[in-house]
């Protein structure tokens, strides 16, 4: 596999994953995937900042320039994509949106938060840890449920090479700012 084109800004944002968000673990833990893994990684204290938050969504929005990504709106399913929609958002002056894991059940009864997505709008989907992009793939659904156009998912960090042939099967560009690889951990299992 062919090493992926980094942004100038890639070494910054991955230095406050490696050094804030990761640790190693004696304990393994369970990942949302239902794996067990040693290796723990908390994107959101990566971020807890506005500068670190301004930082790693810089090096985002400069990944989906450097691969032909053009977007209206950035955002996935909360909470783990929230603070990287935000940010994006806030860097690029594009619109940002959150999907809800429950439909509100008051008021417009929406599943999608923030600005509202219309038919054609190009949407950059963000997450903050990808295990199997599971939950991505749940905003995915939600997004193309409205006519909205996934254009990529790019992760924070991507902890293994399952979400990149999930995506791919939805015809969706998917790079990770980070992988496993580059953190020198173990990949999630293709279970």
């Amino acid at each position: 596999m062919a090493e992926q084109q980094r942004p100038d800004t890639w070494q910054a944002a991955f230095d406050l994953v490696r050094t804030r968000g990761y640790e190693r673990r004696e304990e393994p833990f369970r990942l949302a995937s239902g794996q067990l893994s040693h290796d723990y990684i908390d994107g959101k204290y990566a971020v807890d900042t506005g500068e670190r938050l301004a930082i790693v969504s810089r090096a985002v929005a400069d990944l989906a320039a450097l691969n032909g990504i053009g977007f209206d709106a950035v955002g996935g399913l909360t909470m783990g994509a929230d603070p990287l929609a935000h940010g994006v958002a806030m860097v690029t002056g594009k619109a940002w949106f959150s999907v809800r894991k429950e439909q509100k059940s008051r008021g417009r009864e929406q599943w999608i938060e923030g600005t509202r997505l219309q038919p054609g709008t190009r949407v950059l989907l963000v997450d903050d840890v990808i295990s199997t992009g599971g939950s991505t793939e749940i905003a995915l659904e939600r997004i193309n449920a409205v006519g909205a156009v996934a254009t990529g998912v790019i992760p924070m960090v991507d902890r293994g090479d399952v979400a990149a042939r999930r995506f791919a099967r939805h015809g969706v560009p998917f790079f990770a700012l980070v992988s496993y690889r580059d953190l020198g951990i173990d990949p999630v299992a293709d279970v």
